[in-house]
């Protein structure tokens, strides 16, 4: 999936020869792919909820909170969060498949691309504390009442979208030679 990547290095440091294999190129895009899925995913899932704050009649204030609302997640998640660190350490992760898939890595590739194991104490830490904090804020927004609720779905669906986008980006740049420079952050197990 990432034909011009060089040098690639095995966990052990040394470059790698070989191209990668069948299973490890199948399982690099299954986990960019699937990553990506579960983003659209959410932000279809939340487009008509988000919508729905545009239909109603705002406050001034409630315009207010819409605009800097959606402005703070464009840049925070999208920019900041996605661009700068989720998508390139997906990908980074996804490039380490090519050489080094194992059976789990490579059925659970998306999951593996997200740092939910595999991945050094620091890294898993962090990626099960997002995804903790993610269900805990979905859980606490959906009691919400409307146009509140509909407010911070608009913020979150321009941040997803920046960073499915942002994920296509690094991706292609990998695929045409030029992968992130991020430690894809594993830990030292095979």
């Amino acid at each position: 999936m990432f034909p011009a990547m060089e040098p690639q290095r095995t966990l052990d440091g040394k470059v790698s020869e070989a191209g990668g294999t069948w299973m490890g190129k199948v399982a690099a895009g299954w986990g960019i792919l699937g990553v990506a899925a579960l983003l659209v995913e959410a932000e279809l899932r939340l487009v008509p909820k988000a919508a729905d704050v545009f239909t109603g009649n705002l406050s001034p204030l409630q315009w207010v909170m819409v605009i800097v609302w959606v402005a703070f997640m464009g840049y925070a998640e999208g920019w900041h969060g996605f661009h700068r660190r989720f998508s390139p350490r997906v990908v980074a992760r996804a490039a380490t498949l090519i050489d080094h898939p194992t059976a789990a890595r490579a059925l659970l590739a998306p999951l593996f691309c997200m740092s939910l194991f595999h991945a050094s104490r620091r890294g898993l830490v962090v990626a099960w504390g997002v995804w903790i904090g993610v269900v805990a804020v979905i859980g606490a927004v959906s009691t919400m009442a409307p146009p509140w609720r509909g407010i911070i779905d608009a913020g979150v669906v321009v941040g997803l979208g920046i960073g499915t986008l942002s994920l296509g980006w690094h991706a292609a740049r990998a695929l045409a030679g030029r992968p992130p420079p991020i430690s894809p952050d594993l830990d030292r197990s095979p």
